[in-house]
């Protein structure tokens, strides 16, 4: 006797020929009526199958959270339906209820069963070795002839535009849940660049480019990586550790982050009001190794606490000479000199500036006896 897997479903007609149902299942059973077609050559090097090896990292990731304490997944898995599948309306109803009645079986080979993984497979498999006992999700069937159409659909879900980046770091500051590790690692710096951008006391008040401030010139992942730095080995990370009450440690943070750029925007006034095509301070380059510069100055004054704006100030007036934000040439030493504007937003270019301005500084500033206070 075929086992089957009787689903409450709703029928869903669309165009003359196309019939989803839409239901709900345990995350675990999908496996036991749902194969994967993975992407392979056949003798003769046709193109067989269609879905990619499980990401084990990506399955990793959905595990964790998972595993967390209020998880929750609320797009649906698509499979594609085999002829096996059927439906059974409801008695007299006309609104497309009823049944969507799926055989099980115990063969292990693929082939045998009556549905394939369309979009969803790394959620399955993260589902699959979950440490839970069930993990209801919400599953979209079609019926599909063949294996042609089953990987039309495949692309057609999986070719859709992602997300822009500056949208998800806006976004960002304003969750609470468990994310991803690579976005978690961003909510914080996020939340600080967002303070910096939307505060009218801010020297960077309206200047960073985001999705609501799209007049800003500064690309958000340029400060981002500014403040993740020195949040790793910077002033930052110093005054996160300091920081007898961690609630209190991001107004610090914010205050020394804007008499650094405020100091800056003193001290480069033409530079600063540039976008990057025009300046290279305002550029990935310039704000990152600035940042560098920032955490260096910081450094010198830490037997005070925290620099002050002025004091910032003071120590970047010793740079300006040594700059060339908005033309001539960098002179990094024989042989390596640089128009200003051929610098890029690249490892290489950036550990050069930020190699050249550290050694500017200590050059010229950090033995510099400091004032008295």
């Amino acid at each position: 006797m075929v086992r089957e897997l009787r689903l409450p479903a709703l029928k869903i007609s669309q165009g003359s020929q196309r019939t989803l149902f839409a239901f709900a299942v345990d995350g675990k059973l999908v496996p036991e009526f749902a194969a994967v077609s993975r992407v392979k050559r056949g003798g003769e090097g046709s193109v067989l199958g269609y879905q990619r090896p499980e990401v084990r990292s990506h399955i990793a990731e959905i595990r964790r959270y998972l595993e967390s304490l209020n998880p929750m997944i609320p797009n649906a898995i698509v499979v594609a339906f085999d002829n096996r599948v059927r439906s059974e309306p409801l008695p007299n109803d006309n609104g497309g209820h009823g049944t969507v009645v799926v055989p099980l079986t115990d063969d292990s080979d693929a082939a045998g069963q009556a549905a394939w993984v369309v979009d969803g497979q790394q959620r399955l498999a993260a589902i699959r070795e979950a440490e839970v006992s069930a993990f209801p999700v919400c599953v979209i069937g079609f019926m599909a002839d063949n294996d042609e159409e089953q990987r039309e659909q495949f692309m057609l879900v999986n070719s859709s535009k992602p997300l822009p980046r500056g949208l998800i770091y806006e976004l960002l500051p304003s969750t609470a849940g468990r994310l991803p590790s690579h976005l978690e690692r961003r909510r914080f710096p996020a939340q600080l660049l967002d303070i910096l951008n939307r505060d009218s006391g801010s020297p960077l008040h309206g200047m960073v480019r985001t999705p609501t401030t799209p007049e800003g010139f500064i690309q958000d992942n340029s400060l981002l990586r500014m403040i993740e730095n020195s949040l790793s080995d910077g002033v930052l990370y110093r005054l996160r550790q300091d920081a007898s009450d961690p609630q209190h440690a991001p107004g610090t943070m914010i205050e020394v982050l804007k008499r650094f750029w405020a100091a800056t925007a003193s001290v480069f006034p033409d530079a600063w009001t540039l976008p990057p095509k025009r300046s290279r301070l305002t550029h990935g380059a310039g704000i990152v190794s600035m940042g560098f510069v920032m955490d260096a100055i910081a450094d010198r004054h830490r037997s005070s606490g925290v620099p002050t704006e002025e004091e910032f100030r003071s120590d970047l007036e010793e740079l300006v000479d040594v700059c060339r934000w908005t033309d001539g040439y960098w002179d990094f030493g024989p042989g390596m000199q640089r128009k200003w504007n051929e610098l890029q937003n690249t490892a290489a270019d950036v550990q050069l500036l930020s190699n050249y301005l550290l050694l500017q500084y200590k050059a010229r500033v950090w033995s510099r006896p400091r004032a008295a206070v």
